[in-house]
């Protein structure tokens, strides 16, 4: 009978400790593209509808302009912008926001304006485009060519690197990845461009690697690298112009590459699932390929599985439910493919057009486009549309999903969005 009771009251313990654990994961929100940085939300009781005023649990101005996408932990929300100062390159600066309220934290220039430089950049970007990255108490800030900054949670600057100089084309846009103790981002400039891990810690480079000499001729590229592991060796898949490459985590060193020759301008996140990477491949005609990741070497003419042109993305990433591929093209052109064979299931026009990336909750997809209209439909082999959500501002970030809610940026303000009955965090 004592045996039985502690083994009841070592039940109760174990299910009391693991439950913030499980909790915990439904308010993360710490990358690009969220947890497995492949669109994919663990929050649950997403809103379905929403406007200017209804499910808006808070509205926040946020100061300067950028379209990097808000990160969210512990009820942090984290962000970049750039503030405009008169004849000058902008303050490039982090802010931090109260996830229950919208109350901004702290904002903290982490680049001074003779510190980054004046440069163009492309009508859709912004001097603050990447998003950051959280883990544990760092939050990872990037602005390309600009430079690269780790700060804890109050603010503080731990370290930052602004000696990484490329000639960008349009500004920037690559967000950097977590891969043990390195920080990897892709450089793709208009010339020498490279892949390069900065130490975690300090901020020194790690390891650097050009692009393959055979692409150097291509033109620029904004791609967020994505970390797999295939038969137990893990791979950095790393588009960028006329190829895409999967590279040791370690050193760099490259296992094997697809050419698409004609891709440049690469913006799409990489995904991976049912066995294959699926990689768009940018202007000046967008293709999707599904690529096989188990090979060494040039894999170009042996494991691209399928590859399709229509409806394939220039900006949005793509998502991969269950046995199913979804897309948004730039131009609104929604699809839905059989992740393996390519077999396309269905193909509608959505509202307007598209920047941000879709994300994947509880059987719907959730896509948003450049003026700020929200459409959710069912995760189906058959098209099924579930309401279309307006706030009619403009906005180029993608959804983060936490907290039983939507986060979204748009040009001017930070929204909350969550079903009002039942949200109180």
């Amino acid at each position: 009978m004592i045996n039985r009771l502690r083994s009841f009251l070592f039940s109760i313990l174990l299910l009391a400790a693991s439950t913030p654990c499980l909790r915990a994961a439904d308010d993360e929100w710490p990358e690009f593209r969220g947890p497995t940085g492949q669109g994919h939300a663990t929050a649950t009781n997403l809103p379905l509808e929403w406007s200017p005023t209804k499910n808006v649990i808070w509205k926040q101005p946020v100061p300067g302009s950028g379209w990097s996408s808000p990160v969210v932990s512990r009820g942090q929300l984290f962000l970049t912008s750039g503030i405009a100062v008169a004849d000058a390159a902008p303050s490039l600066r982090a802010l931090c926001f109260d996830t229950a309220t919208g109350r901004p934290l702290w904002n903290v220039e982490v680049f001074a304006p003779s510190e980054s430089g004046v440069q163009p950049i492309h009508s859709k970007n912004s001097t603050a485009s990447p998003t950051p990255f959280i883990q544990g108490d760092r939050v990872y800030v990037h602005f390309g060519h600009h430079g690269t900054a780790c700060l804890d949670r109050t603010g503080k600057i731990i370290w930052k690197n602004n000696r990484l100089r490329y000639n960008p084309e349009h500004g920037n846009g690559g967000s950097p990845i977590l891969v043990d103790d390195r920080l990897v981002f892709s450089a793709d400039g208009a010339s020498d461009p490279f892949v390069v891990a900065l130490d975690r810690n300090s901020g020194e480079v790690a390891w650097k690697v050009p692009r393959s000499a055979a692409d150097v001729r291509q033109k620029f590229s904004f791609c967020t690298p994505l970390l797999i592991t295939v038969n137990g060796r893990r791979q950095i898949i790393s588009a960028g112009s006329g190829a895409v490459s999967a590279l040791e985590p370690r050193d760099g060193r490259e296992f094997w590459r697809v050419a698409y020759g004609r891709g440049y301008s690469v913006v799409p996140r990489p995904v991976f699932g049912q066995g294959l990477v699926f990689i768009a491949t940018g202007f000046n005609r967008a293709d999707l390929l599904a690529i096989r990741p188990d090979g060494e070497g040039d894999l170009t003419d042996t494991h691209v599985a399928w590859r399709t042109t229509k409806g394939a993305p220039l900006t949005p990433s793509v998502l991969l439910v269950g046995d199913e591929l979804y897309a948004v093209s730039d131009a609104g052109i929604a699809s839905c493919w059989d992740a393996k064979t390519g077999t396309l299931h269905w193909q509608e026009r959505l509202d307007g057009n598209y920047s941000a990336s879709p994300i994947a909750a509880e059987g719907r997809i959730y896509f948003q486009n450049e003026t700020g209209t929200g459409t959710v439909i069912k995760a189906s082999r058959e098209f099924t549309k579930l309401a279309e959500n307006k706030l009619e501002e403009r906005t180029l970030a993608s959804y983060a999903a936490a907290e039983n809610s939507l986060f979204i940026r748009t040009e001017a303000n930070l929204y909350r969005i969550a079903n009002t009955e039942t949200s109180t965090r």
